[in-house]
């Protein structure tokens, strides 16, 4: 690279080495993201390691397993090297966190990497400093939103404030996925604003743009939904922060007005048994339709009419993107990153976190409007469309270019 950011070929330096971390590849938007940015990363300029934590972790379905298989095998054939570390683990476990920083700074020394890219929180605190100590010219750390309300308690949430802060002393560059995500960071004192740069999360977006009325037929007939019922849904797993019983709960306020609709949950996760069993409580488990998880979101998508997100906390929302490159209305949590992609009463309604009521009478004014539903459809799709994937990769690589311009060029020859 010289004086003006241009690649050299050919001189001095062949490629630049670069790692990623995350601590599981499953088919949540923090995984897909990462596996996007390491499938698009130009490699000609960059040798490309992916390191992630076991996949059993995620307790995946059958289906989902066969979907994270094609997606490593993927990256393998696009020259992605990766290893799997057993003891890179979501959950806090000091025995196996600390086998997992012994293992990746081995890793890290003997890859002599220039760049090391960790994403979330665990596998960012643990690979941030392996690679400190391996002395890695450029650490960078994407947190994918943030864990700073909605998760643990005060006490674990004020101990990973504190981490977050002290291990951001050795973070070049800190990736977040929206202003909105960025600003919260500065607000919880984590680090100074000149260390934050925003790149939003991109979406293959020729994906939702080839879905086809047979698509969505297809679902309305596996579900046995009647074409005179408008459907109500959301995309996540299953647990406690996706707020999926706040929607069960508004469903029942909604269902008390009008009769004619379903509301689809699509996803899995832990507290699948007890959301089937509050919505049997409330005497509404007909109009409630679990999916469980698919690998046809696009399609599951078509099919909706309006499309919630409630969740209690969220780095950006990348199924929102989804949602609306399909043309699909908006009823959201005004919690993290959120209210950069819904603009309220435009493209769609923001409501408070953990509030059904809130959720039934947004639920309720697009339901008795379809005027309204299809002008918000309209107005989404032109915002999600700047949203591409490849864009996402060019922003992150134009950060490796800037972060690497101000490395001696002959120190990176010589490691």
């Amino acid at each position: 690279m010289n004086e003006n950011g241009e690649w050299r070929k050919n001189k001095t330096l062949e490629k630049y080495k670069v790692l990623h971390i995350i601590t599981r590849m499953d088919k949540g938007g923090s995984a897909e993201n990462t596996l996007l940015t390491v499938l698009g990363l130009n490699k000609e300029r960059y040798d490309v390691t992916l390191v992630n934590g076991t996949a059993l972790e995620s307790a995946m379905g059958d289906c989902e397993k066969e979907a994270h298989e094609r997606d490593l095998k993927k990256a393998l054939d696009s020259g992605v090297k990766i290893i799997t570390l057993n003891e890179l683990v979501r959950r806090i476990s000091p025995l196996s966190d600390l086998k997992a920083f012994i293992r990746l700074f081995s890793i890290i020394r003997q890859g002599n990497y220039h760049i090391v890219h960790t994403h979330t929180s665990k596998a960012g605190i643990v690979g941030r400093w392996a690679a400190w100590f391996c002395r890695t010219p450029v650490i960078i750390h994407t947190p994918h939103g943030h864990i700073f309300y909605g998760y643990y308690g005060k006490f674990i949430t004020w101990l990973f404030r504190l981490i977050e802060r002290f291990t951001s002393l050795i973070t070049d560059r800190i990736i977040t996925l929206t202003d909105r995500c960025k600003q919260e960071h500065i607000d919880f004192k984590i680090a100074p604003p000149e260390k934050f740069l925003t790149i939003h999360s991109g979406v293959e977006i020729g994906r939702f743009l080839g879905v086809s009325t047979q698509d969505t037929e297809k679902i309305r007939n596996e579900f046995h939904i009647p074409n005179i019922y408008l459907i109500v849904g959301t995309v996540g797993r299953l647990t406690e922060v996706k707020g999926h019983t706040y929607f069960i709960n508004a469903a029942s306020e909604v269902l008390k007005e009008i009769k004619n609709i379903k509301f689809m949950i699509t996803g899995d996760g832990p507290l699948k048994p007890d959301l089937k069993r509050e919505a049997n409580l409330l005497n509404i488990s007909d109009e409630i339709i679990f999916t469980g998880w698919r690998g046809d979101i696009p399609a599951l998508l078509s099919v909706l009419d309006i499309f919630v997100l409630p969740s209690l906390n969220e780095g950006m929302g990348k199924v929102l993107i989804e949602a609306m490159l399909l043309n699909k209305p908006i009823i959201a949590s005004g919690v993290g990153g959120i209210p950069d992609l819904i603009r309220d009463g435009e493209n769609g309604i923001l409501v408070k976190p953990a509030s059904p009521h809130g959720l039934a009478r947004a639920m309720l004014s697009l339901i008795k409007s379809e005027d309204k539903r299809k002008e918000m459809g309209l107005c989404g799709r032109g915002i999600a469309e700047s949203y591409s994937s490849e864009k996402m990769v060019k922003n992150i690589e134009r950060l490796y270019e800037d972060s690497l311009r101000d490395i001696n060029f002959g120190e990176l020859q010589n490691r």
